[in-house]
């Protein structure tokens, strides 16, 4: 083996140095032929080639472009050095020669320039080789490619250029087209600006619309890549050419339709385009929503309704992948747009006699088609029209009328005069006689739609009444009640052979659904259904049934909750108080809130997401797209119970949300009634005291019924104590996460009210700090003003010793002088008398105003303390120390003095 690499290694390099040095024309353009061929053939030829033969063809294309023939040879051998030889054997983790030569090629400098260059040359093969080399490029090293051309001028000017050539041509750059503008928005924004809208769509009516072949397949293909999460795209496509050439596609011709598979993909590729258009564009795009409803609007006014009705309810023959795709397209245009749903609810399709409104329908074909998709995509259709969409859904519901026992039992292809109630109705009874549910079951799916977040409709539909089905038995029987026996029955139901019907899988949780919708926020529906005794009593067999599914457990569990937290009835054994109680007797509250755990991280509620974007349409996933008819019904029983396709589409994010908001509601709801018993004995102190005329012996009689009563509370108070304590050691012994969290919540309601005591006294201590904080701020501002004050004081104090210094010294000097002067001296006593006088009444004024104001700020002081006392604080503390160097009421008697 490795001598026979090397000797084509040897040979590749001896064609490679005759092409580079050959001196005769024909010697070169032969060595080309033979590289070219041998390339094509060996992987070992493609790696050797790729370690040396670049710049030889390279080389070739840049200087010899007059050799057309040499240029000619030069591209095809580049074009089999990147395609994968599929017949090579080896081991398949082994390198590819083709992507390595692939990397080699795009990294080369100015290769693909100069490949581009190449389409401006005159030689049809030179023009469609570079093609295909380009387009092998681009299927092996996308990204890179696509960021070279980005670089280029003009560059994708040639390529769209390219769209006018000749036929053969033209259908090689609308593939490279195609791979080249998927995800990369730029060349996108790039290849509309260069006009591919109007060179699209008159292709595609060149080559025949529908009609035509993979040529329309590949436009749709690229004018999905174009629109695909591109909202600006959309707007040019809707403000240009607008969306009449696209609905013309879906138009269907001739008097009989035949859907080939060619044309199957292409109606497929509309339908895909007409969808992403109705997503309106990236999520993030904050003006997503309102291109969307523009979107779906025009396309409305483009009469694309009638198209789709077409395609998807009345075109029967049509194949199911077809069918399906056109009435999830119905529900996208009708979700979110209330013009739209008034429009569909306005449609009647078939021809006169045989008239009748669309959504009657598309509910014969839910009810029944045998093709699951086709039911998922239906009921799409149902839950789109009732999403918040009030009127249409009392509309659908003022129809639900039983009929006749005579018409109930009439062949199905009767049922084309009924109306929509009525024939809903037969769908969610007429199955009692035939052991099959499963038209009941897709009724009772379309039911829940009508009635979600309805009042009104709830009970309305409570008040439906249908006929015993032996007249013997008495009073007709509420559908509710009808809905919970055919729920019992689906777990025994069988099929003809005997064994267990797939449907079963599916038909409880989508009556159970049902019945947690149909309860919801509604306590007639409650009452409705506690009115029946047996109902309850089959929940709790349900929720502790083994044999049943994580997921019906579940819902059993949410609709015992929801018949406590919406339980207003006062009636004894059916109040919420009862049924509580009963949960806890036969299966422990601990055991009760783990079904909530179990089914949270159960496959339906962890995979229950948004509805996601399609897969794109593209060549290699086309054709088994067209072809697919259906979910193997006989391999579901090979897939786990719940991740049936049909459990899968019913269980959305909208209901799983429902679910999880309802279960915080039920676990504290149950826990306070649990904690908090309805009381059996109103205590009167009046009952206490004997009554007028009432002997001992009967006082004492109703004395001791009254303390039987008691104690008998207090026994029941007891034993519920008794069975906390033994749920919460029996959870402190598990060691599961999940049994934690369901035992944690019997506590949570004291946890919370504890947490929020918490919360307040701290809220309360923080402004108490705060408060605390200003007033010692205050009391340190007093405290430093009555510093400053003082020392006022004692300055002025200062002052006046100074003055009498001076006084006792003139005085003195006085004497002095009497002692020895003569009598021509002034009245020396009388001077200093008027002085003292003067200093005296100056300086009793400043310390009068002085003690004035010492006074207001005291009385500050002293609300201040009262204020500090009560913080607990230590006034000798704080002022300590202040005063201390001379006092006030000394400074006075000195003056005084």
């Amino acid at each position: 083996m490795e001598v026979m690499i090397s000797t084509l290694c040897l040979y590749v390099e001896r064609l490679l140095n005759r092409i580079s040095n050959g001196k005769l024309a024909d010697d070169r353009r032969s060595a080309m032929t033979e590289l070219q061929s041998v390339v094509a053939e060996s992987p070992a030829a493609q790696l050797a080639f790729g370690a040396m033969g670049f710049p030889v063809i390279l080389g070739v294309l840049k200087e010899e472009r007059d050799d057309v023939e040499m240029v000619r040879g030069a591209l095809e051998t580049l074009t089999g050095a990147l395609t994968l030889i599929e017949h090579a054997k080896g081991p398949k983790n082994e390198v590819q020669p083709a992507l390595m030569n692939t990397d080699l090629l795009s990294r080369e400098a100015d290769s693909i320039s100069l490949l581009l260059s190449l389409l401006s040359e005159e030689d049809f093969y030179v023009r469609y080789y570079t093609l295909q080399l380009l387009t092998a490029l681009l299927t092996n090293s996308t990204n890179r490619l696509q960021e070279a051309i980005l670089t280029i001028p003009r560059g994708i000017t040639r390529l769209m250029d390219m769209l006018m050539d000749r036929e053969v041509i033209r259908n090689e750059a609308l593939l490279l087209l195609t791979y080249l503008t998927r995800e990369a928005e730029e060349i996108q924004k790039i290849v509309v600006f260069e006009g591919a809208f109007e060179k699209i769509f008159s292709i595609i009516k060149e080559e025949g619309g529908s009609e035509g072949g993979v040529v329309v397949q590949d436009c749709l293909e690229l004018l999905n890549n174009l629109i695909r999460s591109n909202a600006s795209n959309q707007i040019l496509l809707r403000e240009t050419m607008g969306f009449d050439p696209l609905v013309s596609i879906l138009k269907l011709r001739g008097s009989t339709y035949s859907f080939t598979q060619q044309k199957t993909t292409i109606l497929l590729g509309a339908l895909e385009t007409i969808n992403l258009l109705m997503m309106g564009g990236p999520e993030a795009d904050p003006g997503k929503d309102v291109n969307k409803l523009t979107n779906k609007t025009t396309l409305v006014q483009k009469k694309v309704l009638d198209h789709l009705l077409m395609l998807g309810v009345e075109s029967q023959w049509a194949p199911v992948s077809m069918r399906c795709m056109a009435l999830r397209c119905i529900g996208d245009l009708i979700a979110g747009h209330p013009k739209n749903h008034d429009i569909l609810a306005s449609k009647v399709l078939g021809e006169d006699p045989q008239v009748e409104p669309a959504m009657n329908s598309i509910l014969r074909i839910l009810l029944r088609t045998s093709s699951t998709q086709e039911f998922i995509a239906a009921d799409y259709v149902f839950k789109n029209f009732c999403e918040k969409n009030t009127d249409g859904q009392t509309m659908l519901a003022s129809t639900l009328i039983p009929q006749p026992h005579s018409l109930t039992h009439a062949p199905l292809e009767e049922d084309v005069n009924m109306s929509f109630g009525s024939m809903l109705l037969r769908g969610l009874t007429i199955s009692e006689n035939d052991g099959d549910l499963e038209t009941c079951c897709r009724a009772a799916s379309v039911l829940s739609h009508v009635l979600k977040d309805n009042i009104p409709c709830k009970e309305r539909v409570l008040r439906i009444e249908l006929e015993a089905p032996t007249p013997s038995l008495g009073a007709p029987e509420p559908l509710m009640h009808r809905m919970v026996k055919y729920m019992a029955l689906a777990s025994s139901m069988k099929n003809k052979d005997g064994k267990s019907s797939t449907s079963g899988v599916y038909v409880q949780p989508i009556i159970l659904k049902l019945l947690v919708t149909w309860l919801a926020d509604c306590p007639s529906a409650v009452q409705c259904f506690l009115d029946s005794r047996p109902h309850l009593t089959y929940l709790l067999e349900l929720v502790s049934n083994s044999s049943a599914t994580v997921c019906m457990r579940g819902l059993a569990a949410c609709l015992l909750g929801e018949c406590v937290i919406y339980n207003k009835t006062i009636d004894k054994g059916k109040d919420a108080f009862t049924v509580v109680d009963s949960i806890s007797q036969k299966l422990g509250l601990t055991t009760y809130f783990l079904k909530f755990d179990e089914m949270q991280k159960s496959f339906l509620f962890t995979s229950a997401k948004s509805a996601q974007p399609h897969k794109p349409l593209t060549r290699s996933t086309a054709a088994s797209m067209a072809e697919i008819e259906d979910v193997d019904e006989s391999g579901s029983s090979n897939q786990k119970d719940e991740d049936h396709p049909i459990l899968s589409a019913i269980f959305d994010a909208p209901f799983v949300n429902l679910i999880k908001s309802l279960e915080a509601d039920i676990r504290e709801s149950i826990v306070e009634v649990y904690s908090h018993p309805k009381s059996q004995v109103a205590v009167v102190p009046v009952e206490l005291e004997q009554r007028s005329g009432e002997s001992d012996e009967e006082y004492i009689k109703r004395l001791k019924s009254f303390v039987e009563k008691q104690c008998t509370e207090i026994q029941d108070l007891l034993s519920r104590n008794a069975l906390l304590a033994e749920d919460l050691a029996k959870t402190g012994e598990s060691g599961s996460q999940t049994e934690q969290r369901a035992s944690g919540a019997l506590d949570r309601v004291q946890v919370e009210t504890l947490r929020r005591d918490l919360q307040e006294v701290s809220q309360r201590l923080e402004m108490l700090k705060v408060e605390k904080g200003k007033i010692e701020s205050e009391a340190s501002m007093y405290q430093n003003l009555a510093g400053k004050m003082e020392s006022d004081l004692k300055s002025l104090s200062d002052a006046y010793n100074s003055l009498e210094q001076a006084n006792l010294h003139l005085e003195k000097e006085v004497r002095d002088l009497k002692g020895g002067g003569a009598s021509t001296f002034p009245n020396i006593e009388a001077i200093k008398a008027e002085a003292r006088e003067e200093a005296q009444k100056d300086s009793e004024a400043e310390l009068n105003d002085l003690l004035v104001c010492l006074g207001q700020e005291q009385s500050k002081v002293e609300k201040l303390s009262a204020r500090l006392l009560e913080l607990g604080e230590d006034i000798d503390k704080l002022l300590e120390g202040v005063g201390d160097d001379t006092g006030l009421p000394e400074d006075i008697e000195d003056e005084e003095d």
